[in-house]
């Protein structure tokens, strides 16, 4: 029953975790105002995506390419109106 149940845990974690970054970024696309986030955080967190991403290409793992795919484009988005409007 529990070995059943770790892929959906792992799939709505992904869910949650990937989604979460959207209402920030339709929020910054809609006001540009980036004053509240901090860059070195974004830039460091796109690096990991990116290199999550990798890793699970690497590794032929559907989910963590697509969880990770999905994060780094908003995440990008994010920290393109936070250079273009500091």
């Amino acid at each position: 029953m529990i070995e059943k149940l770790i892929p959906i845990i792992g799939i709505v974690a992904a869910c949650c975790t990937t989604l979460s970054f959207l209402p920030q970024a339709i929020k910054i696309i809609k006001t540009k105002n980036t004053e509240g986030i901090s860059l070195s955080m974004y830039v460091l967190f796109v690096i990991g995506v990116v290199l999550w991403f990798f890793y699970g290409f690497f590794k032929m793992d559907i989910p963590i390419m697509l969880a990770n795919g999905i994060t780094l484009a908003l995440a990008s988005v994010i920290l393109c109106y936070k250079v273009k409007y500091p």
